[in-house]
């Protein structure tokens, strides 16, 4: 299915400086008829020099030049993508060249590494080269999660002819919205551990035996660095001797051209490959995948880019994709092979074999029922246009922690006093799971606090499936100009466990900008929360938790006008919080349900 897009030329430039003699790839035998030829080194037009391992199918079973799949990573190359893909060799016993490199500046590549930076430039020369090698029919595809999900699409906005489909697992088209920061709260714990993992790497590159030292006694010292304050001075990341890009990355706070020019928030137009998107309803990047999704299968998007987004997605972590997760067991089917659906998307779009053509556009995994359900269509976000339905907050006053009186109903709320509780950024409310992690832990422990506000519902008589981002509207009090609110989606079991569903959170400068947010003054909290597919049986309860931080998931509040990256604890405010539930003020619950 030979590609009908425009290709972008690269124009011959030069290199600066006389190249050095490329060193010999080594060769090794896989078994089977594999082989891997190792340290391939390809020139970009700029001169810099990246470094690849190329793995060769079988020629008794090819006899003529295969299609190739590349991934392209930091982490180094023999690792691949391989803690959640296949191995590189078993794609190429199936008669796949692949190819996985180094970007620039990682392993054994040349350059500079500053993240994202580069990816879309040298993405576009590399694909161009590995479809023009002798093995490569010039048909080419692209897999990898997380930072290679990214590779991916930012290869792809340059539109080289060779590439055919990709795979973004667990990934995100959006920088700032979808992988650093939510609603404007930075994702504090994933942002200082992968910021910890990425500048080891650089100091051991560099040679910088001292800030290597103070980052790896960092490392496994991780949930301690998470309350230093103010956490932009982190000093294992912020080495004047070490690159920046952790300083920029809690600095630049808004979206705007810094995070624009490192991803595809401005060129979603561009990509006009056909894409298979993985999730997982417990990924930490779960907010940027869904928005990436949505974004390529919206109202704005060009029938080319609808007809061929496929989606599927699962209760799995960032890593691993299984049946366990956190505390629970999620069945049989929720060990899905993923292995064998990559292989059979690659040979649909690189083997014209048609094995996609009767796949589902949409596999989502229903968390409760732990069953798959598939459609043709999904919105992430719950625009609406499905079954809704709306559940009211109600209390006596008195809905602080699970002992309380909080209560969730299909009625509205007439005249009720407000809940009120306390925010102390000094002791914030911890997030789901361990070190921040998101997933399915018991939350039963959490709500015994006072700092948390639990409305549940009676057990439920009929099944309810949620499908899609529910929202919440709030109506709340803050006595400090800056806030928080927090809003936990929980399915109680009969034994009153309670596992996280879905998260969402909203910082008061992002909801209200321009300093509308005024202390003692009632205001209404609008916003979204990420998306899941969940059903409640009969007997079990719907949840909704209401706080004023989820930490380290994401960083804390001061309550005060120091920016929170640089808030000390002297400048952390104690934050009286109060929240309506009236006929006037009806705070609500709004869950997208699947027909």
């Amino acid at each position: 299915m030979p590609s009908t897009r425009s290709a972008k030329q690269i124009p011959a430039t030069p290199s600066r400086r006389r190249a050095a003699p490329l060193p010999k790839p080594d060769w090794a035998d896989l078994g089977d008829g594999v082989r891997v030829e190792r340290g391939v080194r390809f020139s970009l037009s700029d001169g810099t020099r990246l470094v690849s391992d190329h793995y060769h199918p079988p020629a008794s079973r090819t006899g003529k030049p295969c299609p190739t799949l590349l991934v392209r990573q930091p982490y180094g190359r023999i690792i691949a993508t391989t803690v959640v893909c296949p191995q590189a060799a078993w794609f190429a016993r199936h008669g796949y060249n692949v190819v996985i490199q180094d970007v620039r500046g990682r392993g054994d590549s040349e350059g500079e590494f500053y993240p994202f930076r580069h990816e879309g430039r040298d993405g576009l020369e590399t694909i161009q080269w590995v479809a023009q090698r002798p093995e490569s029919n010039g048909r080419v595809g692209m897999y990898g999660f997380s930072y290679q999900g990214l590779t991916q699409l930012l290869a792809a906005a340059e539109r080289p002819t060779a590439l055919q489909c990709i795979v973004p697992a667990q990934t995100a088209g959006d920088l700032f919205n979808g992988w650093f920061y939510h609603h404007g709260a930075l994702r504090l714990a994933g942002t200082v551990g992968w910021a910890n993992q990425m500048l080891r790497a650089d100091s051991r590159r560099l040679k910088n035996p001292a800030p290597g030292r103070a980052l790896e006694a960092a490392a496994p010292q991780l949930p301690s660095r998470f309350w230093h304050a103010p956490y932009a001075t982190l000093p294992e990341l912020v080495d004047r001797r070490l690159p920046t890009y952790y300083r920029d990355w809690t600095s630049h706070r808004q979206a705007g051209d810094y995070w624009a020019a490192q991803d595809i928030s401005r060129t979603f137009s561009q990509l006009k490959v056909p894409a298979l998107h993985i999730l997982g309803w417990y990924d930490s990047y779960l907010h940027g995948s869904a928005l990436l999704y949505d974004s390529l299968t919206s109202d704005q998007a060009d029938s080319v880019q609808r007809h061929h987004q496929y989606l599927v997605a699962g209760p799995w972590q960032h890593i691993p994709w299984g049946r366990l997760v956190g505390e629970l067991d999620f069945g049989p089917e929720a060990d899905f092979d993923t292995d064998r659906l990559l292989l059979r998307w690659f040979n649909h779009w690189l083997k014209d074999t048609g094995d996609f053509s009767d796949e589902p556009k949409v596999r989502l995994f229903a968390m409760g029922e732990n069953r798959w359900k598939t459609a043709d269509s999904w919105s992430a976000y719950g625009n609406g246009k499905g079954p809704m339905t709306t559940w009211y907050l109600h209390s006596d006053g008195r809905a602080n922690s699970n002992r309380g009186d909080g209560r969730l109903t299909l009625e509205p709320a007439f005249s009720e006093p407000r809940d009120s509780w306390v925010d102390e950024p000094e002791v914030p409310v911890l997030s789901p799971g361990p070190s921040g992690a998101p997933g399915p832990f018991n939350q039963a422990k959490s709500e015994q606090l006072n700092n948390v506000l639990v409305y549940t519902s009676e057990p439920l008589a009929t099944p309810i499936t949620i499908a899609g981002a529910p929202r919440v509207v709030l109506f709340s009090v803050s006595s400090c100009s800056h806030a928080d609110l927090v809003a936990r989606l929980l399915r109680v079991l009969p034994d009153g466990r309670s596992y996280p569903i879905s998260l969402g959170i909203a910082r008061s400068s992002w909801l209200f900008p321009d300093n509308h947010h005024r202390p003692d003054t009632l205001h209404r909290w609008e916003f979204a929360l990420e998306p899941t597919c969940c059903t409640l049986v009969p007997g079990e309860r719907l949840r909704l938790d209401v706080a004023g931080s989820s930490f380290p998931l994401y960083d804390r509040n001061p309550g005060s006008d120091v920016p929170p990256q640089l808030a000390t604890p002297s400048d952390w405010r104690h934050n009286l919080r109060q929240l309506a539930h009236t006929e006037s003020h009806p705070s609500q619950l709004v869950l997208p349900l699947l027909p």
